[in-house]
């Protein structure tokens, strides 16, 4: 049964999983238009985002494959997506 807090967690992903695909596509197509390589990193940022979002979304999907530790340590673990996504920025920024 899947609880009323995992639901809006699997919300939520699904909202970040499609935003991140948007924006690094949005991103993408500006990059094509202006050659400008920070457009690139940022597209790539986006990527991370929407990867992370699809590795939260499926988290309840796949426990029954892997096991619930492994998808825990799975979920936990690609929180480092985000922090790659964050200095990816960052750097776009700098530049």
């Amino acid at each position: 049964m899947v609880t009323l807090a995992q639901q809006l967690e699997q919300l939520v992903s699904l909202g970040i999983l499609v935003v991140g695909v948007a924006l690094a596509t949005l991103s993408a197509m500006a990059y094509r238009r202006e050659r400008d390589r920070r457009m690139l990193l940022v597209s790539g940022a986006y990527g991370l985002f929407a990867v992370y979002g699809l590795v939260v979304f499926l988290e309840y999907f796949v426990v029954a494959y892997l096991g619930y530790q492994t998808v825990e340590l799975l979920e936990h673990g690609s929180a480092v997506l985000i922090l790659v996504g964050l200095l990816a920025f960052f750097v776009a920024l700098r530049k």
